[in-house]
This record gives structure tokens, C-alpha cells and sequence, in this order.
């Protein structure tokens, strides 16, 4: 691959501000993940949540189960790492764009009535973190270092 593109995705000039935000949306993130894939922290596992994912038409629903919570587990992971942050944010941004529009759009704003205020906050945060990269203490940043040396 080329030395160029990849210190592009990894490169950030972002400080503490990067990573105030990565940790705990990754950790979110990695939670209703593991909700989604694995059933832990009450979450329904890919089972349930495929159903569930049927039932509001994205079809199949085990598939986009799979894919969601693949997305939100490992690419919270990651967020939390800084490790492949810009690939990770782009595309939980994108898992969040769908959760607003499939899910919670018709509920209004507030969470509380099963809106999307939460989503909303995941998917700018996610889109932050695209744009300005992992900061300084991030596994992102050691590697463009190596990659400079």
C-alpha cells in the first residue's frame, strides 16, 4: 500500500480533544455492540436483534445485526485503541446515520420516547473523530511516527 494514503488515514494534529471524545463513545459504542453480537449487558445477542432488525424492514435481519454490532463493538474498540480511528468513525457514523433514519426518527428528538438525540450525539462525535483524526496519545500517532523514522 502506499506510505502516503495510509499516513493520511493514521496522520492527526488533534490533541487531548481526540481522545475526551474516543473513550467514551467507544465505549458505548463497544457495549451495545456486545449487546448486539454476544447478548451481554441485557442486550438481546444476534438472534434477537436480527428479529428485531426484520421487524423494522432492514433486511436480513441477521446480517444487519452482524453488521451493526460488528461495527459498534470493534469500532469501539478501536475508538478507545486510536487505532484506525478515521476508518472506525466513518464508518460508526454511517451505523449511526441508519440507526436515526430506521429507527428512531419517527419518535422525535428525545430519547426518552425512543428518539434520536443519542444517536445523533454518536453519529457527531463519530464524524469528529473522521475528520480530525485519533490526537496525540493514540496508536494512530505512534505509527505515523514510526512510519516517518
Amino acid at each position: 500500500m502506499n506510505k502516503q494514503i495510509i499516513n493520511k488515514v493514521l496522520q492527526t494534529k488533534a490533541g487531548l480533544g481526540s481522545l475526551a471524545i474516543r473513550v467514551p463513545v467507544g465505549i458505548v459504542l463497544a457495549a451495545h455492540g456486545g449487546q448486539k453480537l454476544f447478548g451481554w449487558f441485557g442486550g438481546y445477542g444476534l438472534e434477537g436483534t436480527g428479529q428485531w432488525m426484520e421487524s423494522i424492514g432492514l433486511a436480513p435481519g441477521f446480517l444487519m445485526a452482524l453488521l451493526a454490532g460488528s461495527v459498534e463493538f470493534f469500532g469501539g474498540l478501536a475508538l478507545i485503541l486510536g487505532l484506525l480511528t478515521r476508518p472506525a468513525a466513518l464508518l460508526t457514523a454511517f451505523t449511526m446515520l441508519v440507526a436515526i433514519f430506521t429507527a428512531h426518527i419517527s419518535h422525535g428528538l428525545f430519547i426518552s420516547n425512543g428518539g434520536f438525540e443519542y444517536a445523533l450525539i454518536l453519529f457527531a462525535a463519530s464524524l469528529a473523530l473522521t475528520f480530525q483524526g485519533a490526537g496525540c496519545f493514540s496508536v494512530d500517532n505512534r505509527l505515523t511516527r514510526f512510519m516517518d523514522k
